[in-house]
């Protein structure tokens, strides 16, 4: 399979030319990768209205992934917003979409740009705020009671390793006329073991940083809905820098031949995941979730918080993905080795158990809504410390990454019980409407 973006740049830096475009630094010095940071010069192609070398790249990633398939240099998140505008501009209008609450804070300000309005779907009983278990008959209930509900918006695998079956969703939604978009973010790499769990969505994307070997930032947006690629390239223009960068189209543009074999390699490489996590948990740790390439431990089980864990890592030169008060998560790839699987439990198994720290008996509600998503986005606010916000309604996204998830929602109201919630994450301040 060609790789047209990676030889481009080949080409160009050979020719050694007089750079008379950006970026500034004209292709020198900076730790010897300016030289292969170009722009749309002649001949590079432009990523969203592309007739070159990157329509060339987007069509061999769309007979990888056996759909059509669009290059983003900022993310899942660009994609995630770009669907909620797709969204609007197949549905008309602002649309009304069923979400669990673990979405990314993206998907929130998509919605708050977009004007959509969101119902949850309905909390299961062991879910924390960062995973949540999503059924068909959850999805067949809501779009029962609300015939207005013009899309379904899952997070899959989440950031603690849950994954959901699309399969009976799907039909769900076909049912309903519901159109289906997943964040697949942390799944990238699922493609290529059986079966494909994104063959059920309508409209999806996936982190190609996250669990392949590609840079940070670069990420797809799959489109198995029936829509015009026009419409598509306009959803992720309006979110887009104008200035993409070309470093990370080229490491998607060379994945492409290296997944042509990638699902050989993980059908070697999971086992070993596998043999890691049952190793774990012979030693006492608990794992979390069913995804295949994650492992999280919920580490109260074994005596410690997530936080105390990392720490320990830490100096061990092991460095975690996420951490809380309850779990901490690992993000395994085939790059990882069987020599990283290793490095990990030997770090793991060098840290002695102790008691279980008991979980608190306080159950997180889904706070009540005052406000839509957009008008609390847009309103005027004020910035107070988190212990005295109570009553108050939320009008910003004050979560950082990982994992990005946010307990209260703009527009809810933040009750006297979710504060030390909140402030048990970290957050000190928020963003209130005044």
């Amino acid at each position: 399979m060609t790789t047209p973006i990676v030889d481009f740049i080949k080409e160009y830096e050979k020719k050694k030319p007089l750079r008379l475009h950006t970026p500034g630094h004209k292709g020198k010095g900076f730790y010897g990768i300016a030289k292969y940071d170009i722009t749309e010069c002649f001949g590079a192609d432009e990523l969203f209205c592309p007739d070159g070398i990157i329509a060339e790249s987007e069509k061999n990633a769309s007979l990888v992934f056996g759909c059509p398939t669009y290059y983003s240099a900022e993310g899942s998140s660009l994609c995630v917003r770009a669907m909620i505008y797709l969204i609007s501009r197949i549905t008309g209008g602002k649309p009304v979409i069923a979400a669990a609450r673990n979405v990314h804070k993206s998907f929130l300000y998509g919605a708050a740009l977009c004007g959509a309005e969101i119902i949850w779907l309905p909390p299961h009983e062991n879910d924390t705020y960062v995973s949540c278990t999503v059924t068909a008959n959850d999805v067949s209930r809501v779009l029962s009671k609300n015939k207005n509900v013009k899309a379904v918006f899952i997070t899959t695998p989440d950031y603690l390793g849950k994954t959901t079956d699309l399969s009976e969703i799907s039909g769900v939604c076909k049912k309903y006329g519901a159109i289906l978009a997943v964040d697949g973010a942390h799944g990238a790499y699922l493609h290529f073991t059986d079966p494909d769990p994104y063959e059920y969505a309508d409209i999806y994307c996936t982190s190609a940083h996250k669990t392949l070997p590609a840079l940070t930032g670069a990420a797809y947006l799959h489109v198995r809905y029936q829509i015009q690629e026009e419409s598509v390239r306009a959803a992720l223009s309006a979110f887009a820098s104008t200035s993409p960068s070309y470093l990370i189209l080229a490491s998607l543009d060379r994945l492409n031949p290296y997944l042509s074999n990638h699902k050989k390699r993980l059908s070697g490489f999971i086992p070993q995941v596998e043999k890691a996590k049952n190793a774990l948990s012979s030693r006492g740790f608990v794992p979390y979730g069913d995804e295949p390439m994650k492992i999280t431990l919920d580490m109260n089980k074994y005596g410690y918080t997530g936080y105390e864990t990392e720490k320990y890592l830490v100096e061990k030169n092991v460095y975690p993905e996420y951490r809380d008060k309850r779990f901490i998560t690992f993000m395994i790839s085939k790059e990882t080795g069987a020599d990283g699987l290793d490095a990990l439990c030997s770090a793991l198994f060098s840290l002695p158990k102790k008691t279980e720290i008991q979980k608190e008996n306080v159950k997180f509600r889904t706070p009540g809504r005052a406000m839509s998503v957009r008008d609390a986005f847009f309103s005027q606010k004020e910035t107070l410390p988190t212990e005295k916000c109570g009553g108050r309604i939320l009008s910003d996204m004050n979560v950082c990454c990982p994992p990005a998830v946010c307990p209260v929602v703009c527009g809810e109201i933040i009750t006297e019980d979710v504060i030390p919630f909140l402030i048990g994450l970290g957050i000190e301040k928020l963003s209130v409407v005044r």
